[in-house]
């Protein structure tokens, strides 16, 4: 087994183009969105969404794509799990509010954009698309065809930014996040939205996909079956903590916005 770090052009100008992007519009394009210089935090927020876009090239980048494409179920779940739960994440908390609020002034971004990031549009098309994904015909053809590969990531990468926007938009004036009960629901159900997948992975009494079925086994005492309740393991552990973290912390700033209401009620009467 030669594991190896792709060096392809085309992956290596998307990523740096994003950062590039990021770079130009949080320096040399600064005063456009925020001309007085009022924005603050900003260090912090390029060190997460440069961190971001890191992840992005460990996923796909590293050894993890050939081992997860070539001989290990559970650690393709692993790059999905950093393309879907950590990229997103990391790259949200690192937008300035308003340098988005200045890209969705025009209403024909806006426009667009708001049917995609609502939470029934958003929440169902990440969970179709992960699900399907899943189907071992083309889950099968993601692993040998590059393209469709390509295809799958890209895929599971936008519906899951589109997903994250309910709970992690950086909009405040425009497309906010959505309200603290909705996002409670919203992290439930797609926790919910998850165990068909899970279900089918880790219940099943045999290796679902060929391609782990006949591969080297790089990992002694490792069988494809055992691999394939690993992965599925996996997946559910990621999609509960981050669901339950979702939840806890909606209902920890729900409590303390209330608290503070009712305390400035109490000091006006």
């Amino acid at each position: 087994m030669q594991l190896h770090w792709h060096t392809e052009p085309f992956l290596l100008i998307a990523i740096l183009s994003i950062s590039w992007f990021y770079a130009i519009w949080t320096g040399p394009l600064r005063h456009r969105w925020d001309p007085s210089r009022l924005a603050t935090g900003l260090r912090l927020k390029a060190v997460s969404f440069h961190s971001g876009v890191l992840v992005i090239y460990l996923a796909v980048g590293s050894p993890i794509d050939q081992l997860g494409e070539d001989y290990l179920f559970f650690m393709h779940m692993v790059q999905h799990m950093l393309l879907i739960y950590v990229v997103p994440v990391l790259m949200y908390l690192g937008i300035p509010c308003a340098l988005m609020d200045h890209f969705l002034k025009s209403q024909t971004v806006r426009g667009v954009l708001k049917p995609l990031v609502h939470p029934v549009t958003a929440g169902m098309a990440f969970s179709v698309i992960y699900t399907g994904w899943h189907i071992p015909l083309l889950y099968e053809l993601a692993l040998q065809d590059k393209a469709i590969h390509i295809l799958e990531h890209a895929t599971m990468f936008l519906t899951a930014v589109l997903m994250w926007w309910a709970i992690l938009s950086p909009s405040r004036r425009y497309l906010p996040p959505a309200s603290y009960g909705v996002q409670i629901l919203y992290a439930f159900l797609l926790m919910v939205g998850q165990l068909p997948v899970f279900a089918f992975l880790s219940f099943a009494n045999v290796a679902i996909y060929e391609t782990y079925v006949w591969a080297p086994r790089v990992i002694p005492g490792l069988d494809p079956l055992n691999d394939q309740i690993l992965g599925g393991i996996i997946m559910k552990i990621f999609n509960m903590v981050v669901s339950l973290s979702i939840i806890s912390t909606c209902f920890y700033q729900w409590a303390s916005k209330d608290r503070q209401m009712m305390e400035l009620e109490l000091e006006k009467t």
